[in-house]
């Protein structure tokens, strides 16, 4: 897809924290965007969905040229307990199943869909550089993130496919909430040893690097994450440095190996991912380090 302008892209996810970032983008790339509700439809640009049942609108995907999927259940939301777990995997492949099916019901499909997917799938891996060709990791998220690509793969092979692996998204919101309060308060800390990878990206360049896929030629799975990688240590010392708050403390890991597999995958977790396949598509970064990023939502 050479360019955005008159394209229409339906979004399931639209309200969240980077769904909102990319309706923005989207809307200023002179797209038409509609977008997949729980809810009752409140104007024409919305159309109802039920992803645990697999219902959707089919005039939701028969109208459009692209569909971007970011639905999910929030991985930041403590504690995991094993219900919420469920509902991990389970708003995940039912949704994405649900629109994969949906593209193969269509007598007009898109020729785009854009899959929502995490860097979790690699798992903790300490001392290795990791890319798009890595092999599959162990643990909760990794086995959540293949059963989520799994269901991305049903779409008709007459729709190009897009399976994007999010790292941690920079900005006011989602993963970054907790961190950004516990450090304004001057509550700043070194999490476990502070020298486990955490992959990054800024919320503009994650939006901007879906436009960019959407854009693309690109099929298959490709990692959005920074191009210069940062340490667990290195991102809250540079949360406390923007926000001129002090950085004292540390919490052991074993406080976070009490949380279970939401401290084992979400803090204590080491993977250092290389954007590769991104850079190779062309794409330009505007925030090129986590402090860079920083900076950016906190002004």
């Amino acid at each position: 897809m050479s360019g955005a302008a008159s394209t229409t892209v339906l979004v399931a996810g639209s309200t969240g924290f980077i769904g909102t970032e990319l309706v923005a983008q989207l809307e200023r790339a002179g797209c038409s965007v509609t977008t997949l509700v729980r809810r009752e439809p409140r104007n024409p640009s919305e159309f109802h969905w039920e992803p645990q049942s697999g219902t959707i609108d089919s005039r939701a995907i028969d109208n459009a040229d692209v569909v971007i999927n970011l639905a999910g259940a929030p991985t930041g939301k403590l504690p995991w307990t094993p219900s919420y777990k469920r509902e991990i995997l389970r708003s995940r492949v039912d949704g994405t199943r649900a629109i994969a099916d949906a593209i193969r019901r269509s007598k007009t499909p898109p020729t785009t869909f854009l899959s929502g997917s995490a860097v979790g799938y690699f798992g903790s891996r300490p001392g290795e550089v990791l890319t798009d060709k890595s092999r599959k990791g162990t643990g909760f998220l990794s086995d959540v993130v293949d059963a989520w690509e799994q269901a991305a793969r049903l779409t008709p092979s007459s729709t190009r496919l897009v399976m994007f692996r999010t790292g941690i998204v920079v900005g006011q919101g989602g993963a970054f909430t907790p961190l950004n309060l516990m450090t304004r308060v001057g509550l700043g800390s070194r999490l476990g040893s502070g020298a486990q990878f955490w992959p990054w990206i800024s919320l503009h360049d994650e939006a901007a690097a879906i436009v960019h896929l959407m854009r693309s030629n690109f099929a298959g799975v490709v990692s959005l994450v920074g191009p210069t990688p940062a340490t667990a240590g290195r991102v809250t010392r540079a949360l406390a440095r923007s926000l001129k708050r002090p950085h004292w403390f540390a919490v052991p890991s074993f406080a976070f190996r009490m949380l279970g597999d939401a401290g084992k995958d979400l803090i204590l977790v080491d993977e250092q991912v290389t954007p590769q396949t991104l850079v190779s598509t062309g794409f330009k970064f505007r925030h090129e380090t986590v402090e860079q990023a920083i900076d950016a939502f906190i002004d």
